[in-house]
Protein backbone atom coordinates (compact mmCIF):
# COMPACT_ATOMS: atom_id res chain seq x y z
CA UNK A 1 0.00 0.00 0.00
CA UNK A 2 2.46 2.51 -0.99
CA UNK A 3 1.62 6.29 -1.02
CA UNK A 4 1.21 7.31 -4.49
CA UNK A 5 -0.72 10.26 -3.64
CA UNK A 6 1.61 12.61 -2.90
CA UNK A 7 2.96 12.35 -6.82
CA UNK A 8 -0.23 13.74 -8.11
CA UNK A 9 -0.85 17.41 -9.40
CA UNK A 10 -3.11 19.18 -6.92
CA UNK A 11 -6.66 18.96 -6.74
CA UNK A 12 -9.22 21.53 -8.01
CA UNK A 13 -11.46 23.09 -4.93
CA UNK A 14 -14.49 20.79 -6.91
CA UNK A 15 -12.01 17.56 -7.04
CA UNK A 16 -11.52 17.97 -2.93
CA UNK A 17 -15.14 17.96 -2.88
CA UNK A 18 -15.27 14.89 -5.07
CA UNK A 19 -12.59 13.23 -3.51
CA UNK A 20 -14.14 14.20 0.63
CA UNK A 21 -17.24 12.17 -0.90
CA UNK A 22 -15.88 9.28 -1.96
CA UNK A 23 -13.96 8.99 1.09
CA UNK A 24 -16.41 9.63 3.19
CA UNK A 25 -18.71 6.98 1.41
CA UNK A 26 -16.36 4.67 1.60
CA UNK A 27 -15.40 4.95 5.17
CA UNK A 28 -18.54 4.83 6.23
CA UNK A 29 -19.75 2.01 4.20
CA UNK A 30 -16.25 -0.10 5.53
CA UNK A 31 -17.23 0.38 9.22
CA UNK A 32 -20.63 -1.15 8.54
CA UNK A 33 -19.94 -3.63 6.21
CA UNK A 34 -15.88 -4.25 6.80
CA UNK A 35 -12.96 -3.98 4.74
CA UNK A 36 -13.61 -7.28 2.60
CA UNK A 37 -17.82 -6.56 2.52
CA UNK A 38 -17.05 -3.40 0.45
CA UNK A 39 -16.55 -3.28 -2.88
CA UNK A 40 -15.39 -0.05 -5.42
CA UNK A 41 -19.04 -0.36 -7.21
CA UNK A 42 -20.62 -0.10 -3.36
CA UNK A 43 -18.09 2.92 -2.87
CA UNK A 44 -18.98 4.51 -6.15
CA UNK A 45 -22.65 4.06 -5.90
CA UNK A 46 -23.04 5.08 -2.01
CA UNK A 47 -20.74 8.66 -3.24
CA UNK A 48 -23.53 9.18 -6.25
CA UNK A 49 -19.78 9.52 -8.73
CA UNK A 50 -19.10 7.89 -12.14
CA UNK A 51 -16.19 5.04 -12.13
CA UNK A 52 -14.41 7.08 -14.26
CA UNK A 53 -14.90 10.04 -11.53
CA UNK A 54 -13.73 7.02 -8.82
CA UNK A 55 -11.03 5.52 -10.38
CA UNK A 56 -9.49 9.02 -11.47
CA UNK A 57 -8.76 9.44 -7.64
CA UNK A 58 -8.12 6.00 -6.63
CA UNK A 59 -7.14 3.59 -9.21
CA UNK A 60 -7.47 0.59 -6.85
CA UNK A 61 -9.10 -0.43 -3.64
CA UNK A 62 -5.17 0.07 -2.11
CA UNK A 63 -5.22 3.89 -2.55
CA UNK A 64 -9.10 4.05 -1.51
CA UNK A 65 -8.09 2.50 1.67
CA UNK A 66 -5.18 4.06 2.58
CA UNK A 67 -7.09 7.63 2.37
CA UNK A 68 -9.72 6.32 4.42
CA UNK A 69 -7.25 5.05 7.29
CA UNK A 70 -6.60 8.84 7.28
CA UNK A 71 -9.85 10.12 7.50
CA UNK A 72 -10.21 7.99 10.10
CA UNK A 73 -7.17 9.02 12.26
CA UNK A 74 -7.92 12.70 11.43
CA UNK A 75 -11.67 12.75 12.70
CA UNK A 76 -10.96 10.66 15.81
CA UNK A 77 -8.05 12.87 16.88
CA UNK A 78 -9.84 15.86 16.11
CA UNK A 79 -13.27 15.28 17.86
CA UNK A 80 -10.65 13.75 21.00
CA UNK A 81 -8.28 17.32 20.57
CA UNK A 82 -11.36 19.44 20.54
CA UNK A 83 -12.95 17.73 23.34
CA UNK A 84 -9.86 17.99 25.65
CA UNK A 85 -8.87 21.23 24.94
CA UNK A 86 -12.26 22.63 26.08
CA UNK A 87 -12.92 24.15 29.59
CA UNK A 88 -14.03 20.70 30.93
CA UNK A 89 -11.29 19.02 29.71
CA UNK A 90 -10.99 15.48 30.43
CA UNK A 91 -15.27 15.39 31.46
CA UNK A 92 -16.10 16.60 27.74
CA UNK A 93 -13.84 14.26 26.71
CA UNK A 94 -15.34 11.20 28.78
CA UNK A 95 -19.10 12.36 27.76
CA UNK A 96 -18.38 13.12 23.66
CA UNK A 97 -17.41 9.27 24.74
CA UNK A 98 -20.06 8.16 25.60
CA UNK A 99 -22.46 10.06 23.40
CA UNK A 100 -20.69 8.72 19.98
CA UNK A 101 -20.99 5.02 21.48
CA UNK A 102 -25.18 5.68 22.14
CA UNK A 103 -25.27 7.24 19.03
CA UNK A 104 -23.95 4.34 16.79
CA UNK A 105 -26.13 2.04 19.28
CA UNK A 106 -23.26 0.03 20.24
CA UNK A 107 -22.20 -1.10 17.04
CA UNK A 108 -18.82 -1.41 14.71
CA UNK A 109 -16.30 -0.90 17.35
CA UNK A 110 -14.04 2.03 16.90
CA UNK A 111 -13.21 3.07 13.66
CA UNK A 112 -9.53 2.62 13.55
CA UNK A 113 -9.53 -0.37 15.91
CA UNK A 114 -12.13 -2.31 13.43
CA UNK A 115 -9.41 -1.28 10.74
CA UNK A 116 -6.49 -2.86 12.96
CA UNK A 117 -8.29 -6.06 13.72
CA UNK A 118 -9.23 -6.82 9.85
CA UNK A 119 -5.70 -5.48 8.88
CA UNK A 120 -2.86 -5.56 10.75
CA UNK A 121 -1.96 -9.39 9.63
CA UNK A 122 -2.22 -9.43 6.46
CA UNK A 123 -0.94 -5.58 5.08
CA UNK A 124 1.67 -4.45 6.59
CA UNK A 125 1.79 -1.04 5.47
CA UNK A 126 -2.16 -0.74 6.46
CA UNK A 127 -1.27 -1.62 9.56
CA UNK A 128 1.72 1.06 10.25
CA UNK A 129 -0.59 3.63 9.10
CA UNK A 130 -2.78 2.17 11.77
CA UNK A 131 -0.13 2.32 14.28
CA UNK A 132 0.93 5.74 13.70
CA UNK A 133 -2.99 6.86 13.64
CA UNK A 134 -3.22 5.43 17.28
CA UNK A 135 0.30 7.24 18.62
CA UNK A 136 -1.02 10.36 17.39
CA UNK A 137 -4.42 9.34 19.37
CA UNK A 138 -2.10 9.00 22.07
CA UNK A 139 -0.08 12.33 21.83
CA UNK A 140 -4.00 14.41 21.65
CA UNK A 141 -4.50 12.79 24.90
CA UNK A 142 -1.44 12.94 26.46
CA UNK A 143 -1.23 16.18 25.79
CA UNK A 144 -4.11 17.32 28.09
CA UNK A 145 -2.58 14.80 31.11
CA UNK A 146 0.20 16.80 31.13
CA UNK A 147 -1.36 19.70 32.06
CA UNK A 148 -3.41 18.26 34.75
CA UNK A 149 -0.07 16.29 35.87
CA UNK A 150 1.36 20.07 36.39
CA UNK A 151 -1.64 21.09 38.08
CA UNK A 152 -1.33 18.15 40.43
CA UNK A 153 -4.54 16.56 38.85
CA UNK A 154 -3.42 12.85 38.37
CA UNK A 155 -2.87 10.70 41.39
CA UNK A 156 0.59 9.92 42.66
CA UNK A 157 3.17 8.01 40.41
CA UNK A 158 1.04 7.93 36.85
CA UNK A 159 2.97 8.66 34.59
CA UNK A 160 0.98 10.91 31.71
CA UNK A 161 2.67 9.26 28.45
CA UNK A 162 1.77 5.66 30.55
CA UNK A 163 -1.79 6.70 31.39
CA UNK A 164 -2.69 7.71 27.76
CA UNK A 165 -2.06 4.30 26.78
CA UNK A 166 -3.89 2.51 29.55
CA UNK A 167 -6.68 4.95 28.21
CA UNK A 168 -6.69 4.08 24.44
CA UNK A 169 -6.32 -0.04 25.90
CA UNK A 170 -9.62 0.77 27.73
CA UNK A 171 -11.57 2.36 25.12
CA UNK A 172 -10.32 -0.15 22.85
CA UNK A 173 -11.32 -3.03 25.17
CA UNK A 174 -14.30 -0.94 26.09
CA UNK A 175 -15.63 -0.53 22.77
CA UNK A 176 -15.25 -4.48 21.68
CA UNK A 177 -17.29 -5.68 25.04
CA UNK A 178 -19.97 -2.89 23.99
CA UNK A 179 -20.24 -3.72 20.31
CA UNK A 180 -20.46 -7.75 20.77
CA UNK A 181 -23.01 -7.20 24.16
CA UNK A 182 -24.80 -4.38 21.98
CA UNK A 183 -24.84 -2.10 25.24
CA UNK A 184 -22.84 1.18 26.22
CA UNK A 185 -23.13 0.05 29.92
CA UNK A 186 -19.41 -1.97 29.65
CA UNK A 187 -17.67 1.28 27.87
CA UNK A 188 -18.89 3.88 30.41
CA UNK A 189 -17.75 1.31 33.48
CA UNK A 190 -14.24 1.24 31.70
CA UNK A 191 -13.80 4.57 31.08
CA UNK A 192 -15.69 5.81 34.07
CA UNK A 193 -13.07 3.28 36.51
CA UNK A 194 -10.26 4.38 34.75
CA UNK A 195 -11.02 8.20 35.16
CA UNK A 196 -11.84 7.60 38.68
CA UNK A 197 -8.51 5.96 39.68
CA UNK A 198 -6.18 8.00 37.34
CA UNK A 199 -7.50 11.76 37.54
CA UNK A 200 -8.02 13.80 41.29
CA UNK A 201 -10.66 16.47 41.45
Amino acid sequence: MANKTNDRPRLTAKGERVRGRIVEGAAALIHERGVAGTTLEDVKEAAEVSGSQLYHYFPDKNELLQAVIDYQVDTLVNHNRQALSSEDGVAAWRDMLIAGVKHGQAKGGCPLGSLGGQLAESDPEARALIAAGFERWSTAITERLRSLHADGKLAPGIDPDDLATTMLATLQGGLLLAQVQRSTRPFEVAVDTLLALAIQT
